[in-house]
């Protein structure tokens, strides 16, 4: 593949509820192209862009795929995204750098959730964006529905650029309204035709639509078209395209993928109408050492620098790193600066890659997406740059994780494994984390939906030969006292020798302090030098308390009085005093058990607020207020029992169609209903026989 300029390249990420058909297209695309002799299928695993084990097995998209193409003297970069909202960091970090969108849309079904969640990312980042009505040879298929769907819930910028020849499984083409041909595919081949006669009035109709759209792109035009004068071919094409870039169209195509009907029309138009590198806004990033505003355009005299937005590890392969090109030319054995690691990185191999196929490369100029294997310190969202002059871009965005499992070896000693391998899983999708609890002694993964821990650990044993078994996480709670104490904790042992010999009294009290320990000794009863054994053994108890082996928190402990021995004292023996003492104290002084609260803060469309707040409430949680928020949302702030929310997320979703997120954040520990602690006491017990 020859190395282009930036205005003759397209960056065009696929978007769209799952199952709508985005791979297929990539795939009629490739064919279309002739990079391809057939289209291959996702049911039979024989995809480009789904190559990955876990896609091939599963049928869907896990991973972005890029799939770059050649077509009339341009290079069009498609960026295969998943549709399950499970891989939204996917999505994420192929917007980054996309430079237009396609949404596709099953002709069958219409608006589903994915294709509103796709639209809000195209709004959010101000992305110029195509609808795709997808498998329009369906029986079900209806253009003129989903059309005026598409216009009641987007607005009036949604604008057919082409209406459909023929429907269902009579569905041969489309008509294009801007340049007022038909275009007739054979499922190979795509011939020009003159409009039908019994079509031409809808054309007419949608054509005097556009053309007040390409009016009001310009002040010139506009008073052309108030003077009734016929627009030329390039003031239209020159218009619309304005109007796509500026958002203020978005053009409505259609087709089906899976027969390659469209594909023609749709590429010519991503050519025309699309961006270029070259029509975004310059780029800005930091110096990063001093922090100064650093721009950085696409002149052919930039210094180089570009942003990694995938990674794929494979362990025979090594890692694999997916970047942008923003300024300058990347060329093979080019050494780089990592921005963000501070760190040089040797650009062995440079090649592009088609699902997982590497094509070698010399170079690759601004505005091109390429990529590298073997990079030693580079990460998704990374920047690289010129070594003589660094930039730093600020990172990707990724949707916060929003479920939590824990995950255990099946084989023993497999702990190790778990660890590297997920450390390498996580460079790979950033959107997940996993920690170690030391207190719980469980490794919890955090994704955005079962969906999504389950292909983790499914690449764990596929990738790094380690099966897991997820689990519930267990809530860390606590324990303290509600009264007060006076005991005596005494450790008397004699046998032949040396004996054993300590004896304290001690009272105990809530405090507002996680633990306080005071000493009242009067007259020597326990020597000075035994105090800090006694302070020692209370403090060594707080880890376990009576009611459940939870720590203990809380708590006030002074030392009054005791005895000692001259002879058979010691701190050993003071120690074990004050952990009788502590046992005593604790079951006398009205133990209970602290739950941990948590924050939660709920954004979801209004329609679903009854059914959100009558949850909550279940859940135990206390509403504290409620936030309109734009487009119709709703956030509801609310505290809840840790307890309750390890696998909202999936409640959530299905409670609100998927249109509905959460954030949640530790805030304190309150006291337990004695119902919730009746169970946890009884299920610790039941641990220990």
């Amino acid at each position: 593949m020859k190395i282009y300029e930036a205005d003759k390249i397209r960056n065009i990420a696929l978007l769209g509820h799952g199952g709508c058909g985005k791979t297929t297209l990539t795939e009629a695309a490739l064919y279309t192209g002739k990079v391809v002799n057939r289209i291959g299928k996702v049911e039979d695993g024989n995809t480009i862009s789904d190559f990955d084990k876990e896609e091939i097995a599963r049928k869907i998209s896990i991973n972005t795929s890029v799939v770059p193409m050649e077509w009339e003297q341009h290079k069009i970069n498609f960026i295969d995204t998943p549709g399950y909202f499970d891989f939204i960091g996917e999505v994420q970090s192929s917007i980054k750098v996309a430079g237009g969108l396609i949404i596709l849309v099953d002709a069958t079904s219409g608006i589903e959730v994915g294709t509103e969640k796709a639209w809000d990312y195209a709004e959010d980042k101000k992305k110029p964006t195509f609808m795709f009505i997808n498998k329009m040879d369906r029986e079900n298929a209806d253009f003129d529905k989903v059309l005026n769907q598409l216009r009641e819930k987007f607005g009036k910028k949604i604008a057919p650029f082409q209406i459909p020849l023929g429907e269902k499984e009579n569905f041969i083409g489309n008509i294009n309204v801007v340049k007022m041909i038909a275009k007739e595919y054979d499922g190979k081949n795509c011939i020009e035709k003159a409009i039908p006669e019994d079509k031409m009035s809808e054309v007419l109709e949608i054509r005097e639509m556009l053309m007040e759209s390409v009016a009001e792109s310009d002040e010139a035009l506009l008073e052309k078209y108030f003077a009734g004068e016929e627009f030329t071919q390039e003031e239209i094409q020159e218009g619309l395209r304005k109007g796509i870039l500026s958002g203020d169209i978005v053009p409505v195509l259609c087709g089906a993928t899976i027969k390659n009907i469209g594909l023609h029309s749709l590429l010519n138009m991503i050519n025309d109408y699309s961006p270029s590198p070259m029509d975004m806004p310059p780029k800005e990033g930091k110096h990063p050492h001093k922090g100064d505003v650093v721009e950085r355009t696409l002149e052919s005299n930039q210094p180089f620098s570009a942003q990694v937005f995938k990674t794929i590890v494979d362990p025979y392969i090594g890692k694999i790193s997916i970047f942008k090109v923003i300024s300058g030319t990347l060329k093979a054995d080019m050494e780089v600066l990592n921005a963000n690691k501070d760190a040089k990185e040797k650009i062995s191999n440079l090649f592009l890659l088609r699902g997982k196929n590497q094509i070698e490369i010399n170079e690759v100029k601004a505005g091109d997406i390429a990529a590298a294997a073997k990079l030693q310190h580079t990460v998704t969202g990374d920047t690289l740059c010129s070594i003589n002059d660094p930039v730093l871009y600020s990172g990707i965005e990724f949707a916060l994780p929003q479920l939590y499992l824990a995950v255990e070896p099946k084989a023993r000693g497999d702990e190790e494994k778990i660890s590297s391998g997920l450390q390498r899983l996580a460079e790979e999708d950033p959107s997940f984390s996993f920690e170690r609890n030391a207190e719980t002694k469980q490794t919890l993964i955090r994704g955005q939906g079962e969906l999504h821990i389950r292909v983790i650990t499914s690449k764990l044993k596929n990738k790094f030969g380690v099966e897991v078994e997820l689990s519930d996480a267990i809530v860390p709670y606590r324990e303290t006292i509600k009264g007060k104490s006076d005991v005596q904790g005494k450790h008397k042992k004699q046998s032949g020798g040396h004996g054993q010999y300590g004896d304290v009294k001690i009272r105990f009290e809530p405090s507002q302090e996680e633990f306080e320990f005071a000493e009242e000794i009067f007259g020597g009863s326990v020597p000075k030098s035994y105090i800090p054994a006694v302070e020692k053994g209370l403090r060594e108890c707080l880890e376990k308390g009576s009611l459940a082996g939870y720590p203990v928190v809380n708590l006030k402990a002074t030392l009054y009085d005791g005895s000692y021995h001259d002879v058979d004292s010691s701190e050993m023996a003071f120690k074990i005093a004050a952990s009788l003492a502590f046992k005593k104290g604790m079951e006398a002084a009205k133990p209970v058990l602290l739950e941990p609260i948590v924050k939660a803060e709920v954004l979801v469309p209004e329609e679903y607020m009854g059914d959100i707040m009558g949850d909550l409430n279940k859940r135990r949680g206390r509403i504290l207020g409620m936030e309109p928020q734009p487009k119709g949302m709703q956030l509801v702030v609310a505290e809840v029992p840790q307890s309750e929310m390890f696998k909202y997320a999936n409640d959530l979703r299905s409670l609100t169609q998927a249109r509905g997120s959460f954030t949640m954040e530790f805030v304190r520990y309150e006291e337990a209903p004695q119902m919730i602690s009746e169970k946890v006491v009884e299920a610790a017990n039941a641990a220990k026989e």
